[in-house]
């Protein structure tokens, strides 16, 4: 067997062809993050996110099968890396659990809003999109919604046996920090301190009644 058939076939550029088709589907995602985010999904054709991305439509499809399943990837791709993003954060997170969680709202923020893009790909225009892509912006709700109330536990904020009404908070906490996001992105001179503070409060409201009512015996 060649060397080049052990690494995959011909080499083109260095590269050898399941390197190849990482870097097209990368530039693909990273084409369909602009061009979404500016135009809205609705508006971007295959033909164009093939153009900006300088792949071939037969390129495209090698990678997706369809313009929605390109769209899912992309919200997967930018969820993957915020939710990487949070979890280092956490690990990372100072000891005092007010800290701590003021520390962790203001990365979350900033894990949307410093680049926009993410907040308007993944959920300021993914609603209604298609059922499938419901289906992952719900996921990755509750993946939040895990998360806080994670944070919850470890903070004593409540009872690590805590009933499934905690998730439900949880998930509709998390709903209304996205909506405060979604608010900001609509504003005309958007201060992200602002919106940091905005979210604080609401955490911290809706986490005092948490602990009130469900926190440790």
């Amino acid at each position: 067997m060649t060397r080049a058939k052990e690494s995959g076939g011909r080499r083109i550029r260095g590269l050898d062809a399941e390197q190849r088709r990482e870097l097209r589907r990368r530039q693909l995602l990273e084409s369909a993050l602009e061009l979404c985010a500016t135009h809205g999904y609705q508006n971007v054709s295959i033909e164009q996110l093939c153009q900006h991305a300088y792949v071939g439509t037969k390129g495209f499809y090698e990678i997706f099968a369809s313009r929605e399943e390109c769209y899912i990837a992309l919200v997967r791709w930018i969820s993957e890396q915020i939710m990487a993003e949070m979890t280092e954060h956490l690990a990372a997170a100072p000891e005092d659990p007010a800290e701590a969680e003021r520390t962790l709202v203001a990365a979350f923020a900033h894990a949307l809003v410093d680049d926009p893009r993410r907040a308007l790909v993944t959920f300021g225009q993914a609603s209604g999109v298609s059922p499938a892509v419901e289906r992952l912006r719900r996921a990755n709700r509750r993946w939040a919604a895990a998360f806080v109330r994670d944070v919850w536990r470890r903070s004593g904020a409540v009872r690590d046996d805590a009933d499934e009404t905690v998730d439900r908070i949880a998930i509709g906490l998390v709903g209304g920090l996205f909506d405060l996001v979604a608010d900001w992105l609509l504003a005309d001179d958007p201060a992200v301190d602002a919106l940091v503070d905005d979210l604080g409060a609401f955490y911290a409201v809706v986490r005092a009644g948490v602990a009130a009512r469900i926190g440790p015996e």
